[in-house]
C-alpha cells in the first residue's frame, strides 16, 4: 500500500540543554500510545537517551529517531485526523551541536522547546540560527510553566527580540508557577477555539478536559485572541475581509492561514505547557499535524549533475570556472531515487547508516550510486529506526522516509545516494571545526592497532571528532568541540571498546593568519637526474578577515598556459592547507597568482610546483604571522549575590564582559573569553556560586593571541 506523503511529518525536537526536549519526546510517545509508560530523564528510563553515558549524565548526547502515529486529540476542528510522525530528539549541549546540524539538514519541520524559567538561552539562539540556515519551518513550545520564576509574556518578547522571530501565540497558560503559589499553572487556553484545556490525570494519563475559560482569564484571553487574528490578517485577504465585515471567522480558515504562514516561515506558532506533568503535549502534537509541513510541501530537493565535465575540480574559487548544471527532484515515489546519509552507527553486522529519502523508492537488496565518490554501494537491508536501534526490517522505503541502511561500506555522513542511471549530487552537510585537542595513548602497545581502528570508526560516526598522529612526536591527537565531547569519547573507549587509555592535557586548536599584504617570487632552477627543470611564479598574499577559509585565485593577467596554471593552483591550495610558521592551519587569507615565467624547453610540472611553494612560503614570511586563538561566547546565569565573584574570576581569565541582563531573580552575564583560559571553568563557576550558577559556551570567533601566548611557540 502506497504511503500518503501528506500525512508524514519529519520533525526534530531542538533546544538549549535542560529545556526539556527529551521529556517532551517521552510524553509524545506516551500520549500517542507508542509507550505504555513515559520514561523519566532523572531515572535514565527514556526511550531516546538509551546510551549508558546519556542515562548517567541525564543529558542527550546522540540524536535518536522514533516513529509513531498520532490521532488528533484536543481539537476536532483541525484539518487532519491522523499523521505518521518521524521524530528526531537532538542534544542541547553545544559540544554535540553536530547532531542538531545533521538532523536539521534532513528534516521538514522542528519543534523548538524553551524553558519558561530560563528563557531564550545561548544554545537556543544557535539552534534557531541552524534552523534558519536550512529554512526549516518551526513551532515553539514554552515548557516548564509550572516552575518558580516562569514568565510567559517575557519569553514571547525574548523570542521576538533576541531571535528576530515572529511568534504568534495560539495558547496562553492558566496560572504560572508551582502548586504552592497563589495561582499555579494548571492548564492552557486555546485562543482559536476560546476554550480552557486541563489535564486532570497529569503525567499518568492522556485525558483532556475542555471547559469554559475561567472568568479571571477571560479578558486576557480576548486580548491575546485579538492579537493573534491581527497578525494573521497580514497573511490572508479572506480573513481580513471577514473581520472588516464583522462576520464570524470560521475555525478551519484560521488553521489554514496559520499552516500556510508557518510552512513559508513567516510566523512561528507558540504553544505551551509542562511536559513533565503531562500538560499541553497532546495540543502540541495536534499543532505538529496541523501546522508543520509534509514532505510534499517542501520545495524539490536541488543538486548538481555529477557527470558534467567540471566535476572533480577544487571547491576553492577559480576565476572563470562554470558551475555544474542544477537538477531538481520532487518528493515523489515515481521520481528517480535520491537520498542523503546523515548519521552512521556501528553494528557487528555492518554499520547502520541513517538515510533521508528525498525522491523515488529505495529497495532492500539493491545497488545505488554514491556520486560524490563515484562508486556503487550495496543496500543489503532496510530498517525502521527506533531510538538508535533497528526496529523493523523493510522491503522498500519511499520519498519522505527516514530509514536505516545496512550494507554501505564507503559512504559517510553528508554523502548522496542515488539511482545508478540518474545521478544527482546533493549539497553535503557542513560541520563546525574542532576547537580543542588532547593526546591519547593506549596503556599497552598491544592495544595500539585496536585504538587506531576504533578511532577511525568513531571519526566516521562523528564528523566533529578527528584523530591524527603527530609525525614528529608519534602521539595520537584527538580533537572535538569541547571538554565534555572528548570526555564522552574517552569513556566510550573504556566502556564500549574495553580500551584502557591515558590522556594528556587538552590543547587549544590555534590558527594562523598574516599581518599585512605581501608579494613574493619563487624560482626553480634544478638539475634532477640530468634534466634541467625551470619555472618562476609570482604570488600575492593578503588578509581576508571575512573569508571562511583560504581563498586561492588567479589574476586575469597571470599569463600561464593551462597545463601549468592547474599545477600552480593545486600546489598553492596544498601549501595554504599545510599550515603557517607555527604549524597551525591558516585562515582569513587570500592568495592570488599574479604571474609566472615559462622557459621554452626547461619548464615542467615539478619546476612550477616547487616555484609555487617557494613563492607562497616567502610571501607568508614577508607578510608576518599572527597567531589566532579561539574565543568562546559565554552566557552565565547566576543569583545576584554571586555576580561579583564570577566577574572577578572572568577578568582573570582574560574575559570581556559585553553586557548583563536581569532575568527574573537571576543575573545573566554575556561575555567572551579565550578557550585556553576556560579549561575547568564549569567546576570553578559552581564553586564560586555554591552550585547555583549555570553556564553555556559556544564557539564565537578567532582573535589575535597576546604576546604571552605567542612566546610559548617561539
Amino acid at each position: 500500500m502506497a504511503t500518503d506523503l501528506s500525512k508524514i511529518r519529519n520533525i526534530g525536537i531542538i533546544a538549549h540543554i535542560d529545556a526539556g526536549k527529551t521529556t517532551v519526546t517521552e510524553r509524545m510517545l506516551f500520549a500517542s500510545g507508542a509507550k505504555h509508560r513515559a520514561g523519566e530523564v532523572d531515572r535514565g528510563t527514556t526511550t531516546t537517551d538509551d546510551d549508558a553515558e546519556e542515562a548517567e549524565r541525564g543529558i542527550t548526547i546522540y540524536s535518536a529517531c522514533v516513529a509513531f502515529p498520532w490521532k488528533v486529540a484536543s481539537n476536532p476542528g483541525m484539518p487532519l485526523k491522523q499523521v505518521d510522525v518521524n521524530l528526531i530528539d537532538t542534544p542541547g549541549h553545544v559540544d554535540f551541536t553536530a547532531e542538531v546540524e545533521r538532523s536539521l539538514r534532513v528534516l521538514d519541520g522542528a519543534v523548538i522547546v524553551f524553558s519558561a524559567r530560563e528563557g531564550v538561552e545561548a544554545q537556543s539562539e544557535t539552534v534557531w540560527r541552524q534552523a534558519d540556515k536550512y529554512h526549516v519551518p518551526r513551532i515553539a513550545f514554552i515548557n516548564k510553566l509550572d516552575r518558580e520564576g516562569a514568565n510567559f509574556d517575557t519569553l514571547i518578547e525574548e523570542i521576538r527580540d533576541r531571535l528576530g522571530a515572529n511568534p504568534v501565540a495560539l495558547q496562553i497558560p492558566i496560572g504560572l508557577g508551582p502548586a504552592h503559589v497563589a495561582n499555579p499553572f494548571r492548564g492552557v487556553i486555546d485562543l482559536i477555539r476560546m476554550k480552557a484545556l486541563t489535564f486532570p490525570e497529569g503525567k499518568e494519563g492522556r485525558k483532556i478536559v475542555e471547559e469554559a475559560i475561567p472568568a479571571e482569564f477571560a479578558d486576557d484571553a480576548a486580548l491575546w485572541r485579538d492579537e493573534l487574528l491581527e497578525k494573521l490578517y497580514n497573511y490572508s485577504n479572506e480573513l481580513m475581509e471577514l473581520a472588516l465585515g464583522g462576520e464570524p471567522i470560521p475555525e478551519p480558515l484560521i488553521h489554514k492561514v496559520i499552516r500556510e504562514a508557518t510552512v513559508h516561515q513567516q510566523i512561528q506558532p507558540i504553544l505551551c505547557g509542562s511536559a513533565l506533568h503531562g500538560i499541553g503535549v497532546q495540543p502540541l502534537l495536534d499543532g505538529v499535524a496541523a501546522y508543520l509541513p509534509s514532505p510534499l510541501e517542501m520545495p524539490p530537493v536541488e543538486g548538481v549533475d555529477p557527470t558534467h565535465k567540471a566535476h572533480g575540480k577544487s571547491k576553492k574559487a577559480k576565476e572563470g570556472e562554470t558551475e555544474l548544471p542544477k537538477i531538481k527532484r520532487k518528493p515523489d515515489p515515481k521520481e528517480p531515487f535520491c537520498g542523503l546519509v546523515f548519521k552512521i552507527l556501528p553494528y557487528k553486522t555492518g554499520d547502520l547508516s541513517w538515510v533521508r529519502i528525498y525522491s523515488g523508492t529505495l529497495e532492500g537488496n539493491s545497488r545505488v550510486l554514491n556520486p560524490g565518490k563515484d562508486l556503487k554501494e550495496n543496500v543489503a537491508q532496510l530498517w525502521r529506526i527506533h531510538a538508535s536501534k533497528k526496529d523493523e526490517q523493510l522491503t522498500s522505503a519511499t520519498a519522505g522516509d527516514i530509514v536505516g541502511v545496512i550494507g554501505l561500506r564507503e559512504s559517510v555522513t553528508g554523502d548522496t545516494l542515488c539511482d545508478t542511471r540518474e545521478p544527482i549530487l546533493l549539497e553535503s552537510i557542513e560541520f563546525p571545526q574542532t576547537v580543542i585537542s588532547m593526546a591519547i595513548e593506549p596503556e599497552s602497545t598491544a592495544d595500539k592497532k585496536k585504538l587506531s581502528e576504533t578511532l577511525d570508526m568513531l571519526r566516521k560516526q562523528d564528523p566533529t571528532f578527528t584523530a591524527s598522529e603527530n609525525e614528529e612526536t608519534g602521539q595520537t591527537l584527538i580533537s572535538g568541540m569541547g571538554e565534555l565531547h572528548l570526555e564522552v569519547i574517552q569513556h566510550r573507549l573504556q566502556r564500549d571498546f574495553k580500551l584502557n587509555v591515558k590522556v594528556h592535557n587538552p590543547r587549544v586548536s590555534y590558527r594562523e593568519t598574516i599581518r599585512t599584504a605581501a608579494e613574493a617570487e619563487g624560482e626553480c632552477r634544478r638539475l634532477i637526474n640530468g634534466v634541467q627543470h625551470t619555472g618562476k611564479v609570482l604570488v600575492k598574499v593578503e588578509p581576508a578577515p571575512n573569508a571562511a577559509e583560504v581563498v586561492v585565485r588567479a589574476a586575469p593577467s597571470h599569463g600561464l598556459p593551462g597545463e601549468y596554471l592547474a599545477v600552480v593552483m593545486e600546489e598553492l591550495e596544498n601549501a595554504a592547507q599545510g599550515g603557517g610558521a607555527f604549524g597551525f592551519p591558516l585562515m582569513w587569507l587570500k592568495v592570488t597568482l599574479l604571474g609566472g615565467e615559462v622557459h621554452e624547453t626547461e619548464s615542467s610540472d615539478i619546476a612550477f610546483r616547487t616555484a609555487a611553494n617557494l613563492a607562497f612560503d616567502a610571501a607568508v614570511r614577508e607578510a608576518g604571522t599572527v597567531l589566532l586563538e579561539p574565543i568562546m561566547k559565554l552566557e552565565i546565569s547566576t543569583p545576584d549575590e554571586h555576580v561579583g565573584d564570577l566577574v572577578s574570576d572572568l577578568q582573570q581569565r582574560r574575559a570581556i564582559i559585553n553586557h548583563t541582563q536581569s532575568r527574573g531573580h537571576l543575573t545573566v552575564l554575556h561575555a567572551e573569553a579565550p578557550l585556553a583560559n576556560l579549561f575547568g571553568y564549569s567546576s570553578a563557576m559552581r564553586s564560586l556560586s555554591q552550585g547555583r550558577a549555570s553556564c553555556s559556551m559556544t564557539p564565537s570567533t578567532y582573535a589575535a593571541a597576546p604576546d604571552e601566548v605567542l612566546k610559548r611557540f617561539l
